[in-house]
């Protein structure tokens, strides 16, 4: 298979050095790349390609990854075929912007460390993510819909490189749709903002303008991105091996799964552990470098 290998560093430190590529064409090179070549450099000091063949992406994968072990570097391998994607699916909480908003409305109702630990508990996989959705909400009954229009006013930060991601993709003919286990009312400005063309959310129960506690069903969890994902793609007539998806919690992890390129974006542990390609030290232009995409094409 022709694969490459991207090395991405954080683009305020432009930090991408000799040894470390070194380190990491070496440990190709040991087990048996063939047709090596590079770098191609995408971005001075930030992000380069090479390209190779004769590897499993696994070998190839952890190869690299114990090379530059706690090397402050991204190291994504993948095939060299359908590299461009044309459609690109993500999360919002923490990926795309900064925030858990749920966990923002939960300090104005007062039981925001509850509602945290639950958040917490429930990215790292270790209660279903519908339930601990239905127990978060329930806690925000009788909050004001003032306060969901002052969190969505003042508490949702843009991460950096998403407005250049979504508005790079779609520059180049690609589809973009922001799917959350949030709530839409959040997920409309976030996707304004950033340039999404597309957006879904879980909804929430407003009864004589205050929180009920309940959501609207259905409810977009695991299983329900997944589902997200297939359905834009097939309207879009976009195979899935064309689509990107990025997240971080284990409620992205079947979308990550699903996409032809799934990133685990600043993720949890587990996720990361399970998810295609991870990204921990870039920020969301990383997933432009991913594509190919060389700093000159970015827009916006």
């Amino acid at each position: 298979m022709d694969a490459i290998l991207t090395l991405i560093a954080a683009p305020d430190k432009a930090n991408l050095n000799g040894p470390e590529i070194g380190r990491a064409v070496s440990a190709l090179d040991m087990i048996g790349a063939m047709n090596l070549t590079g770098p191609d450099w995408l971005a001075d000091g930030i992000a380069c390609d090479f390209s190779f063949s004769g590897l499993t992406l696994e070998a190839a994968r952890d190869a690299v990854g114990r090379a530059l072990h706690r090397a402050p570097i991204d190291a994504v391998v993948q095939p060299k075929a359908h590299r461009r994607k044309q459609l690109l699916v993500a999360d919002m909480d923490s990926t795309m912007i900064t925030s858990e908003t749920v966990d923002e409305l939960a300090k104005h109702a007062g039981v925001g460390r509850k509602v945290a630990k639950i958040t917490e508990r429930s990215m790292h996989g270790e209660i279903a993510f519908t339930d601990s959705l239905r127990e978060r909400v329930a806690l925000l009954a009788g909050l004001k819909v003032e306060t969901l229009i002052t969190v969505r006013d003042t508490a949702l930060t843009v991460m950096p490189g998403a407005h250049t991601l979504v508005t790079t993709m779609r520059a180049h003919g690609a589809y973009t749709c922001l799917v959350s286990g949030g709530f839409t009312w959040f997920t409309e400005t976030v996707a304004e903002r950033i340039g999404f063309d597309a957006h879904q959310g879980n909804r929430l129960e407003i009864v004589d303008g205050a929180l009920t506690g309940r959501l609207h069903e259905p409810v977009i969890n695991r299983d329900g991105k997944l589902r997200a994902l297939e359905s834009v793609a097939d309207s879009c007539g976009i195979g899935l091996h064309e689509s990107l998806a990025v997240g971080d919690g284990a409620n992205d992890l079947d979308m990550l799964a699903g996409a032809g390129l799934g990133v685990a974006f600043r993720a949890k542990p587990m996720v990361a552990a399970s998810a295609p390609a991870c990204i921990d030290h870039g920020d969301l232009t990383a997933l432009l470098y991913l594509q190919g995409y060389r700093q000159a094409d970015f827009s916006g």
